[in-house]
């Protein structure tokens, strides 16, 4: 099985694309199935009812773009599963869409948090954290506020994981330097990016939600994506499994956020 990555041009290409006059998508629209894709691979990776570990709290640390959109809707469908979100989100968007998605979860009560003050509190309060501050536009250095907050994030052992790209991550260069954030857990949004080569090291998992993708659009751009069997989220068999490096020993899964997006194909 053979998946190719995006770069930054090509990605930004294929969103173009799914909002096109030709293939009809809005923006609100994509951000609801990312959310849920996002949600579902969370629920089948850190399930909030397993018997010998719980992950319902969550801290969903969120970006004033896209990404954070996606994880304001993540957020919304995690109460409906069960867990127990708080939000972070020092730097909110004036946008009608994105004020729009903050009034549903305020609904939800879930509740806003103003800042995190040091890893060993952010530890002791969550179970898990959801990364959604930077998407594949980013680049250049962390500004504040998100500077101290991944600082404070990179010092924890509560696992991470992150939407799209992790943030602080260039898109095809992967963590330059070090200042981004290293998850446990990578969830590519519609195909997986070049950056996603480098998120290597035992006992990590990748996810990718994009089974809403028109199969004439993945062919034109040839994206390669994978094959979407069933209505229920599939892991797939280790002798199917992507070999992100050949240097390396490991194997990665990947696993199809299916049930995320059955219903929009």
């Amino acid at each position: 099985m053979k998946t190719r990555y995006l770069g930054q041009r090509e990605a930004q290409r294929l969103d173009e694309e799914l909002m096109s006059n030709r293939h009809g998508f809005s923006l609100d629209q994509l951000m609801e199935l990312s959310g849920l894709s996002i949600a579902t691979a969370v629920g089948n990776e850190y399930p909030s009812t397993a018997s010998m570990e719980r992950f319902q709290r969550v801290l969903i640390v969120t970006g004033p773009g896209n990404n954070g959109g996606d994880a304001l809707v993540a957020a919304r469908h995690l109460v409906h599963f069960g867990y127990l979100p708080s939000i972070l989100y020092p730097k909110r968007s004036l946008k009608p869409l994105f004020q729009g998605l903050v009034t549903q979860c305020e609904q939800l009560k879930i509740p806003f948090i103003e800042d995190i003050q040091d890893p060993s509190s952010v530890d002791a309060s969550y179970d898990l954290i959801l990364d959604g501050i930077f998407g594949f536009s980013f680049s250049g250095r962390i500004r504040p506020p998100f500077d101290h907050v991944v600082r404070t994030l990179q010092k924890c052992e509560t696992p991470i994981v992150s939407i799209d790209i992790p943030s602080g991550w260039h898109v095809e260069h992967g963590n330059e330097g070090g200042v981004g954030l290293e998850p446990q857990m990578l969830i590519s949004l519609t195909a997986p990016k070049v950056c996603a080569k480098y998120f290597t090291g035992t006992g990590k998992s990748h996810y990718v939600g994009g089974r809403f993708v028109p199969k004439s659009l993945a062919e034109e751009l040839n994206l390669e994506l994978p094959e979407y069997p069933g209505v229920e989220p599939q892991e797939l068999p280790f002798s199917l499994c992507q070999v992100f490096n050949s240097i390396q020993t490991e194997m990665y899964v990947f696993w199809w956020c299916v049930k995320a997006v059955c219903k929009h194909v």
